[in-house]
């Protein structure tokens, strides 16, 4: 599962997830746009819209999916009931959650961390300017493993008996901040997300009214 805002999806998302399923042999990854942010920014486009974009973005690659689960609550979107239902419907599958340093490092002050770290192992991926190395100042970690990330992941013990699969993915310095600011300075944001969402973004007007 690869969870975010995805305000919008651009190529640094997909090349992460990518380059995950590849480096650990995944079978699928799925995209889980979320609804409602606990924590909601005044430029948050609306939720049917960043799900709209995500399924443009990943159509093409086998391997991904998209789901709707945490839009159609039509509620705040807490990782841990979205974790606790997919475990209840696809049992005895074992989720892999994907994420940032960054994310990680703030799981704390997400609902009911420690509750979190027992559903699921990680998988944490380098995002400029955060190296996988600064996983290690998250006080849920135990032990440190083995590796540093690279080219052969690294794996890491939660206090809670889970583990934290870290990786250094290849460094592209695009964030999806950026690209909204590029939109109200009227400026272009070709070749930072994939020709489809660009469409969808200009054609639709999404962050027009958004400051």
């Amino acid at each position: 599962m690869f969870g975010g805002t995805f305000n919008p999806i651009h190529f640094g998302h997909l090349r992460a997830a990518e380059e995950v399923r590849e480096a650990l042999g995944l079978e699928r990854i799925i995209f889980m746009p979320s609804c409602v942010p606990p924590l909601k920014s005044g430029d948050l486009a609306e939720g049917g819209c960043r799900l709209e974009m995500v399924r443009l973005a990943v159509r093409d690659n086998p391997y991904f999916e998209v789901s709707d689960m945490e839009c159609r609550r039509g509620e705040k979107s807490y990782t841990v009931t979205t974790i606790e239902e997919l475990k209840e419907q696809h049992p005895p599958l074992e989720p892999l959650f994907i994420l940032g340093v960054d994310a990680f490092l703030d799981i704390p002050n997400w609902y009911r961390p420690e509750r979190l770290i027992q559903l699921c192992d990680f998988i944490v991926v380098s995002r400029p300017p955060y190296g996988v190395e600064e996983i290690l100042k998250s006080p849920f970690i135990e032990d440190e493993g083995t590796g540093r990330g690279g080219e052969t992941p690294a794996v890491l013990t939660l206090k809670s008996g889970r583990r934290v699969i870290s990786m250094n993915c290849t460094p592209i310095g695009i964030s999806a901040s950026e690209i909204r600011e590029r939109l109200r300075a009227g400026r272009s944001i070709k070749y930072l997300l994939p020709e489809t969402v660009e469409s969808y973004i200009i054609s639709n007007k999404v962050y027009n009214d958004l400051r």
